[in-house]
């Protein structure tokens, strides 16, 4: 029975057979045409589409070249196998190349495959970002606890965050006391104390202490997603330098086919026997081989990498356009309140004028009457004199016809008298009888100190000093740009005493003192019409048109959603280091981003003369097709393998 089954199956085998006992090879071509049938309809019609819809628009890409190469190879395999004779009487042999074609689609689709994967690798860290979000939230409604889902979550429910858990939504501490770790937002390696009125990042993770927060943003509204959103925005955004890589692959590809014809005429016209088999091997290769792959990911894959890098440390920027400016800024100019500074000034001295019958005005008459007026203002100086009049238990009246005076202080009415806060230039402006208070007021900003005057009555009460401290790391920070040959300017509203004062501690030699909010602006379009590009650093409601106007707009992320809106750079963090680390990641992006261009361009530079046969009168041999499109899909993943060096990028002070 097993002979019967297997004697037909063996008779047919050997009808294949030639008399020597081997493979018939017309059957081996019409075999080896109908296995290539499934490579190109299957795994290459991505190619065919692409090209069909190219000629179509009367356009051309990388699909256009592979299309085009495979089909003529195939297309010439046939001829050879249903009409051989055209090429014996021609003298030719009626070689095929239908393993060619299946070799290229599987070649170019490997090294697409790992592009990929290495792709793929390029966005971890959005990925580990998402991964921060808690699944969960434990929520008390109602005196009763409970788990829900983190979607269900609304704003002013209140969630209790335990040791060791993750903080579900972002939010305001209303009981209990702990330390957060924050470093996978802002990349502070230690934890942060919280405690009752601080805030909190959804993501974040509860170290020690246990604690309730009242929800305030949650799902996209949350810090965490907006961050997410920001990087993969910034990722899927052009650099100009791509624009110029775009409009260079839309007009290379006709430029590859003209050549790949002229190739294909000229070795038919004066090539060796068999000219038409030379003459369509170089066409073939010249397509496969010049294939843009590597030109379209140079630069995409290296800003993939670069912004998700910064993510890691806290540098949220925007957009590739911002990256690429950041990479050409040669000033910056740093706002001092809240950059330089830690943006938490506190009342530190008093000096009152003296009544009618000699004894000085007391402390808390004058808070009471500064703090009543600048109850209503948002300026920094402001919440400093409210606090220190909340310490002190002094008494907070109501102010009417409130007016809040740029760069120069507020007024307002309190207790039926006109009470003004303002600073000591314009007191000084306005002709105000200072007295021995004025020395004492320039002894305070000598001191980097900012006086106010509080006046009432048109009579001066006294001389409040109120000071900022310097971020510890400013002048680290400061000292890093200047090593990188940046110019650095510190921006400040304060006398031009004070200002020097803050700028001499950190180590910046060129201040500009006494600017209104509405100057910030006008300030950075002097720098720009003397050539230079800027970048501002500031944090501030009133840094907002100043960071619009630079260059380059940085905003530190403790300071308002406005400025943050306005800029090209947020650093999550609170610390000057993160420009300096900014400047390092942008100069490195562009830096592999013009390695691989010119990888890219030297691979077509070189590749296409030697696929066109220009080393056959010298060597004998003429590139394969195979070897070409190997050549090609190695160049492609070079490209990818240099953007990913990035990953190992640290800031200048990492260990």
């Amino acid at each position: 029975l097993l002979g019967r089954l297997l004697m037909p199956s063996a008779e047919r085998l050997r009808a294949l057979l030639d008399p020597g006992g081997r493979l018939d090879p017309e059957w081996v071509k019409w075999g080896l045409a109908v296995i290539t049938v499934p490579v190109i309809l299957w795994s290459g019609q991505q190619f065919y589409r692409g090209t069909w819809s190219g000629l179509k628009h009367r356009t051309a890409d990388m699909n256009t070249l592979i299309g085009v190469g495979t089909a003529a190879a195939y297309l010439y395999s046939i001829v050879a196998t249903l009409a051989p004779g055209l090429f014996t009487q021609a003298g030719l042999p009626a070689d095929v190349y239908y393993e060619a074609v299946a070799a290229i689609i599987a070649l170019i689709l490997l090294g697409r495959l790992l592009e990929a994967r290495a792709k793929g690798r390029t966005s971890e860290a959005i990925r580990r970002l998402a991964g921060l979000k808690a699944k969960t939230a434990h929520v008390l409604r109602d005196g009763r606890e409970s788990d829900i889902a983190v979607e269900a979550v609304v704003p002013g429910d209140l969630v209790v965050v335990k040791p060791g858990g993750r903080v579900s939504v972002d939010g305001v501490v209303t009981e209990g006391v702990s330390a957060v770790d924050e470093s996978m937002l802002t990349g502070e390696p230690m934890p942060v104390a919280k405690r009752i009125g601080d805030h909190v990042t959804g993501g974040t993770l509860n170290t020690t202490g246990s604690f309730t927060l009242r929800a305030t943003r949650v799902g996209k509204d949350s810090a965490l997603a907006q961050i997410v959103q920001l990087v993969e925005d910034a990722q899927a955004t052009k650099a100009p330098i791509q624009r110029v890589a775009d409009q260079v692959a839309s007009v290379f590809v006709p430029i590859v086919i003209a050549l790949g014809i002229a190739a294909f005429v000229v070795w038919f016209d004066v090539g060796p026997e068999p000219a038409l088999l030379f003459a369509t091997v170089a066409l073939v290769t010249v397509l496969i081989i010049a294939c843009p792959c590597a030109l379209g990911l140079a630069t995409p894959t290296a800003l993939l990498v670069g912004t998700g890098k910064a993510a890691e440390y806290g540098i949220l920027i925007r957009s590739g356009e911002g990256l690429e400016k950041l990479s050409r800024v040669r000033t910056v100019l740093l706002d001092k309140t809240g950059t330089i500074t830690e943006g938490q000034p506190a009342v530190t001295h008093i000096v009152s004028a003296k009544k009618s019958d000699g004894t000085p005005i007391s402390s808390a008459e004058v808070l009471k009457w500064a703090a009543s007026v600048e109850q209503r203002s948002e300026h920094p100086l402001a919440h400093a004199i409210l606090k220190a009049a909340r310490d002190k238990q002094v008494e907070i009246l109501p102010v009417d016809k409130f007016a809040a005076m740029e760069g120069r202080g507020v007024r307002g009415t309190v207790d039926r008298r006109i009470v003004e806060v303002i600073s000591l230039r314009h007191a000084r402006e306005r002709s105000l009888e200072l007295g021995t208070l004025g020395q004492d007021a320039d002894r305070l900003a000598a001191q980097a100190r900012s006086p106010v005057i509080v006046v009432v009555n048109n009579t001066i009460c006294a001389v409040i000093a109120i000071s900022d401290p310097i971020r510890p790391t400013s002048h680290e920070a400061v000292a890093h740009l200047k090593r990188r040959g940046l110019t650095v300017i510190m921006v400040s509203g304060d006398s031009r005493k004070g200002a020097e004062a803050v700028a001499k501690e950190v180590g910046i030699d060129e201040v500009v003192p006494e600017v209104l909010p509405s100057q910030k602006a006008d300030l950075v379009r002097k720098v720009q019409k003397q050539g230079r590009r800027v970048a501002m650093v500031g944090d501030g409601i009133n840094d907002a048109p100043a960071l619009a106007q630079a260059d380059v707009g940085i905003a530190i992320g403790t300071g308002t959603d406005i400025a943050m809106e306005a800029s090209d750079v947020t650093l999550v963090r609170g610390d000057l280091r993160g420009v300096v680390t900014a400047f390092d990641l942008a100069g490195r992006t562009m830096r592999t981003i013009r390695q691989n261009l010119f990888w890219a361009f030297i691979y077509n530079v070189l590749g296409i003369p030697i696929a066109a046969g220009v080393l056959y009168p010298f060597v004998g041999v003429l590139l394969s097709p195979v070897i070409a499109s190997a050549a090609m899909a190695w160049s492609s993943l070079s490209v990818v393998l240099n953007s990913l060096t990035l990953r190992r990028f640290k800031p200048a002070w990492a260990s």
